[in-house]
């Protein structure tokens, strides 16, 4: 049976906050509120804890799962980027956006892309995801709520409750957010390539829908 925190979403209950912690550092899976819709995450390390990401989704290992990371100070450690790409991705973030960059060898490869050897990326801005990942010490795992056979994410932390509550460890409800994906930018080519249209603006990578 899952567990049910109310945490504030623009000052988070520091006791909450770590609690939460604890649970995905002991393998749990978490839906939790970010900047652009609701999210399902879990800990880096956890190979089972993505296996069950994965299943719940209903996703193979050929679909992308972001990285959520702190800043970019942890960029380095997951990805290779040049100096274009790194100022694209500063100018932008924190925010709603993933980004699919070539992965580096620290990457575990459960969580790149099994053919590309590429990982998708992301610095959130919603206060409670960023103490989260500050408690933690770690990045996170995450995918969009999604789950099958719908095609829009969950949004309602009561509604996540009664579809998740025996499948997951913890459903943490931060209020209402926007109900729109992340946007997803792939920056391995020459020149940036939409993946996905969601809430972030497209205009500072030179794109349209």
């Amino acid at each position: 049976m899952a567990q049910f925190f109310k945490i504030h979403p623009d000052n988070p209950q520091p006791r909450l906050i770590k609690q939460a912690s604890e649970i995905l550092a002991a393998g749990g899976l978490v839906a939790l509120p970010t900047d652009s819709c609701y999210a399902l995450v879990c800990h880096l390390d956890d190979r089972q804890a993505v296996d069950r990401l994965r299943r719940l989704r209903g996703i193979d290992d050929r679909q992308h799962l972001s990285l959520l990371v702190r800043d970019l100070s942890e960029l380095a450690n997951f990805a290779m980027v040049d100096n274009q790409q790194y100022r694209l991705i500063k100018s932008v973030t924190p925010g709603p956006y993933v980004f699919v960059l070539e992965a580096t060898r620290e990457v575990p490869r459960r969580l790149s892309h099994p053919s590309r050897k590429t990982i998708g990326l992301r610095v959130p801005s919603h206060p409670l995801t960023q103490a989260l990942l500050e408690t933690l010490g770690q990045p996170l795992i995450a995918s969009t709520l999604i789950l099958p056979p719908d095609d829009e994410p969950l949004n309602d932390p009561e509604a996540i409750r009664e579809r998740l509550e025996k499948q997951i460890e913890l459903v943490i409800d931060g209020g209402a957010c926007a109900a729109e994906p992340s946007t997803v930018i792939d920056l391995t080519g020459a020149s940036p390539q939409l993946v996905r249209a969601g809430r972030g603006a497209l205009e500072p990578f030179g794109l349209s829908a």
